[in-house]
């Protein structure tokens, strides 16, 4: 867009102006600490892109301060920036006691506890715009929004929020969080495994399918862990663990087992550690990070891992003899070879020497590890596969439900219960038998992050019901707004709502769905496989497979990209903000041109400045924050907007001032 809009438009608070697009998440005081925080085996490659994610888990279980938290900060600026008090008022009214076992009474009781007054109740309009993009990754439309702040029904958001679990958007959404949660991509950057487009779409329709038929979360946790099929093409399930295989090394057959067993751990029980004990012992590797894991040795990683040893490593076998390059995987228990338990002195592969007791033999039971389930102690069940024994432990697991609601909770709150929501201790959960110091419990609410999880296996591990209970809870609808001094102390309380910048696919998708131009995009190997072409991002398969760009239509790959929504391998989804994404913003062509009176580039008109320019300009003022906003202007933005409409050309004025919301500080964050 021209520079003149800056000079027009210089009393709306945009985002490039601001500088809240540059402000990175990873931006924190804490790191300083972090960045001084020695480790034991710096040399594991453990310690490469999850290093922060570590030491910020290992300064918080030793009770150092990490204050100031970026999202903290975030919120506070994004408030400031944003300069707007939504009119209108709850419909509901706090009070000091709350039913016994909700949400809310967890989280009262320690307000009262440590003297926190929280932050306001959400309004009517700031409700309707976050719930929506939290459970279907959409913005409301302007219909939406207007009879949701007009009923006066007292249960309308409760109505509201069903409406919203019941939509096609919802199952969108969690499709794609369960993709990120899952690994699921045609290629794995990290080792070069390629599951191709079909095993993708395969894994794609299992999780899409299991979210429409809620199909309960233990179930798809036990498919994931332990099915078998010669065909990743038609077995969705399979995909998750060939996406765990290692293919270089002599002894890339336990590399395999060993992160089959990480990824299993780490998806479904919230231990990022196991991946460490399967090369050391956790004394003095883990002694200042993971209590429970510095007591936890590497045969007892090899215990666990040794669930996989009678699953072969991942076969292909080409679709066509012809052409090697292109296969589909296999993954089957007991088969040749893949019969005995976990062995020992093998010295090759990319992890160290998995050296025997000394003075093993090959002929004795000590060269190899039976099965040993390594939170409970129990061994693999006989008439069952290894394999579906680990799969029955795991879900079996009070920490495997604890960790599933706390997946939730840190997407719905932007911080986990315990944070971040994968660096489980198990010597720190229990406020009945607290860690020694100097370390600290690790959960900030450790009873509400138990009650959560016995509701989640009450209700038949069933996601959309923990989703249910927290955003009707009164804690999700405070207000990310605070009247009086905001004090870092209060940050691990959830005393107020944290802003989000909106992921990749929303941001687009806002755009989209504001301006009425939504063309549908081909994704090679999906939409030409049999599954309708996307319209929106949030439908998109994968974040790493390119979309075939319509004409003109703008560069949706790179916008993606640069809001950072990952790979699903190395570089996980991120809220960092950078001078990308605020340029992405000013200048692609998906905004451009959905922001012009004029045909652009063979596209036509946009539709929602076609359908409104001949509005006065009061109406066309409140048609446009409405639509892009989600919210009426101020009085001040009306004052701004209208001078902005009387000054040169109607056509260039209206232009701008549509450019200009999908520019504020508002639209790309969800507060």
């Amino acid at each position: 867009m021209q520079l003149p809009r800056w000079v027009v438009l210089s009393g709306i608070p945009v985002l490039t102006v601001s500088g809240l697009m540059i402000l990175r998440a990873n931006d924190d005081p804490a790191q300083s600490d972090a960045a001084q925080y020695a480790v034991s085996h710096p040399e594991c490659s453990y310690f490469g892109s999850d290093h922060d994610k570590v030491t910020k888990a290992a300064l918080k279980g030793v009770g150092r301060s990490l204050n100031n938290h970026p999202l903290s900060d975030l919120t506070t600026q994004v408030i400031r920036a944003m300069s707007y008090v939504p009119p209108g008022s709850p419909t509901y009214s706090y009070g000091e006691s709350h039913q016994a076992g909700s949400i809310d009474s967890y989280i009262w009781a320690d307000f009262q506890k440590n003297g926190i007054t929280p932050a306001p109740p959400t309004t009517d309009w700031e409700f309707v715009r976050r719930v929506t993009l939290d459970l279907t990754g959409r913005i409301p439309t302007p219909a939406a929004v207007t009879a949701f702040v007009n009923d006066t029904t007292p249960t309308k958001r409760a109505t509201y929020i069903e409406t919203l679990l019941a939509s096609p958007q919802w199952v969108d959404k969690w499709t794609m969080f369960y993709g990120d949660l899952f690994m699921n991509n045609t290629t794995k950057p990290s080792t070069g495994v390629t599951r191709f487009a079909q095993g993708r779409n395969a894994l794609y329709s299992y999780i899409q399918n299991a979210l429409v038929t809620a199909e309960p979360y233990n179930q798809v946790a036990s498919d994931l862990i332990s099915t078998a099929d010669s065909n990743s093409y038609t077995n969705g399930p399979i995909n998750f663990l060939i996406g765990s295989y290692v293919s270089t090394g002599p002894g890339s057959g336990q590399d395999t087992f060993d992160a089959e067993t990480a990824s299993v751990a780490d998806t479904f029980l919230g231990i990022t550690y196991v991946n460490c004990l399967l090369c050391h012992n956790g004394a003095g590797h883990l002694t200042q990070i993971n209590l429970w894991g510095s007591n936890i040795t590497r045969y007892q990683g090899w215990q666990l891992s040794s669930f996989m040893s009678h699953t072969a490593p991942p076969s292909h076998t080409p679709v066509n003899a012809s052409n090697t390059n292109i296969y589909y995987w296999s993954l089957q228990d007991n088969t040749k070879g893949f019969t005995t338990d976990y062995a020992l002195n093998t010295t090759s592969g990319n992890r160290p020497p998995r050296v025997a007791p000394a003075g093993c033999k090959s002929t004795q039971p000590c060269w190899f590890v039976p099965p040993q389930y390594i939170f409970n102690g129990d061994s693999a069940p006989s008439g069952t596969t290894y394999r579906a024994g680990l799969a029955t432990q795991v879900t079996g697991d009070f920490q495997f439900a604890r960790a599933a609601v706390n997946y939730l909770w840190a997407e719905f709150f932007g911080m986990g219960i315990v944070d971040p929501p994968d660096t489980f201790d198990l010597a720190r959960l229990d406020p009945d038998n607290p860690p020694p110091a100097p370390w600290t419990m690790q959960p900030t609410n450790p009873a509400l992050l138990n009650a959560l999880a016995t509701h989640f296996i009450q209700n038949g591990y069933n996601v959309k019901a923990t989703m249910r209970e927290i955003v009707n809870s009164q804690t999700y609808q405070l207000s990310s707004r605070y009247n009086g001094t905001w004090q870092a102390t209060y940050e691990p309380y959830f005393a107020r709502k944290y802003v989000r910048r909106l992921w990749a696919e929303e941001v687009y998708d806002a755009v989209a769905q504001s301006s009425g131009y939504q063309p549908a995009y081909t994704v090679v190997g999906f939409s030409d496989s049999g599954y309708a072409k996307p319209t929106y991002a949030m439908q998109l398969p994968d974040t790493t497979s390119p979309v075939s760009v319509i004409a003109n239509s703008g560069d949706l790959n790179n916008m993606l990209t640069y809001f950072l929504r990952g790979n699903r391998d190395d570089q996980p989804r991120k809220q960092d903000g950078s001078i990308l994404q605020a340029l992405s913003l000013m200048n692609n062509p998906i905004v451009e041109m959905r922001t012009t009176v004029a045909a652009y580039g063979g596209n036509p008109v946009s539709p929602l400045i076609a359908q409104n320019m001949n509005q006065s300009n009061a109406n066309l003022i409140n048609t446009l924050y409405l639509t892009i906003l989600s919210r009426m202007p101020t009085t001040a933005e009306v004052n701004t907007a209208t001078t902005t409409l009387t000054t040169g050309t109607r056509n260039q004025a209206v232009q701008n001032l549509m450019w200009a919301l999908y520019n504020k500080v508002d639209f790309v964050f969800n507060y």
